[in-house]
């Protein structure tokens, strides 16, 4: 009787280990449920896009001028202050003109003594004219008269000439500003004795109104930058200080003749108004030229684009699900990729999250709390 009930539950413990792996086996055949990725999105949208290329631009003079005297002498006075702003016509320096002022009296006074005698010459050309027809005198007399008459003619014009040039020095005393600019640090000072053109400057002026800023490009870049000058103006943007809300705008008006080989770039220079004087020589400032615009690109965020074995790829978010869409990038602008090939306005894309995404992947939209499949039927 024993034995009978042994091997009963035996038979019964046997039985339950069989049932047992049946259930876990059944189990292991079930597929697991992967929970959504949560992912960040934007959408592909379409709008005008500027092509632009960057360059570090420094600032340079419209025309610097050293101001350098004429004529020697004293300094005797200086006429404005070192930094000033000056216009073109403004008196500068003057150098004492009292001996080209008298050197300006003596030229007076030998041309009026010249001129007296080449008078008096004269009248004896005409007198001796009249009496040489009748033979009252020798031919060789007139012949002479009429010579001191051409020599004292000759050094009348000699005293007007040196007139002129004493008339020129005494100017050359007062120096006046030839262009409209900022002076910078003064060099000679009331009472130095100035040498005509000397080797130092007594002051720089610079122009800054306009102003020039020089920067260079790429050589591959060249052809389309002739390419849109030909068409119109090529506008330029200078950014100081990183300060890209307040950016001063220019033109491109210049370029170089050659292609530096060293470095493989070309030199350009744009012309600025420089109304508010942000723009000052030996500054640098980020350079931003627009070649054209695109009217209807299509741009997605730059984060959406991701990089394959297979080229570029984005993931777009469709019926619930991601969708690995490959495509052709262009020019990138504020954050922002042009799209040429691959995509519509309108789709969705995945901005943040793909590292965990795959094609057919359920993703769900940070900042919802529901999963595209569940925002299609209502939250429900």
């Amino acid at each position: 009787m024993k034995k009978k009930i042994l091997h009963c539950s035996m038979l019964f413990a046997l039985c339950s280990l069989l049932l047992l792996s049946a259930c876990s086996n059944d189990k292991a055949k079930q597929p697991l449920k992967m929970p959504p990725v949560p992912v960040t999105v934007g959408t592909v949208i379409q709008k005008p896009v500027p092509v632009q290329l960057r360059a570090i631009g420094n600032v340079e003079a419209y025309s610097t001028v050293g101001i350098k005297a004429q004529v020697g002498g004293t300094l005797m006075r200086v006429h404005f202050k070192e930094g000033q702003d000056v216009n073109k016509g403004d008196l500068l320096f003057t150098i004492d003109p009292r001996f080209y002022e008298a050197m300006l009296k003596q030229s007076e006074a030998n041309l009026a003594r010249d001129s007296a005698q080449l008078e008096h010459a004269r009248v004896e050309v005409r007198r001796y004219e009249d009496l040489v027809k009748k033979g009252y005198v020798a031919q060789e007399q007139y012949d002479q008269i009429r010579t001191n008459f051409a020599a004292l003619e000759a050094t009348v014009n000699a005293d007007k000439a040196a007139v002129e040039n004493a008339q020129l020095l005494l100017k050359y005393c007062y120096i006046y500003s030839p262009v409209t600019g900022r002076t910078g640090g003064l060099i000679s000072y009331e009472g130095n004795l100035i040498k005509a053109n000397a080797d130092t400057s007594m002051v720089v002026i610079n122009q800054v109104q306009p102003i020039y800023v020089t920067f260079s490009v790429p050589e591959h870049d060249l052809a389309e930058i002739k390419k849109y000058m030909a068409m119109d103006k090529i506008k330029v943007q200078a950014v100081i200080n990183n300060d890209a809300a307040n950016p001063v705008e220019g033109v491109v008006t210049f370029v170089d003749n050659t292609v530096d080989t060293a470095t493989g770039t070309i030199k350009l220079k744009a012309t600025f108004d420089n109304r508010e004087k942000r723009l000052w020589p030996g500054l640098f400032v980020n350079i931003t030229m627009v070649l054209t615009t695109l009217p209807n690109a299509i741009v997605v965020p730059s984060q959406a684009v991701q990089t394959g074995q297979q080229g570029q790829f984005v993931f777009i978010v469709k019926e619930g699900a991601a969708e690995l869409r490959p495509v052709e990038t262009g020019i990138i602008h504020d954050d922002m990729t042009v799209i040429e090939k691959g995509l519509a306005p309108g789709e969705q894309v995945v901005t943040d999250g793909q590292i965990r995404l795959m094609p057919g992947a359920k993703v769900e939209i940070k900042g919802s709390g529901l999963t595209t499949e569940t925002q299609r039927h209502g939250g429900k």
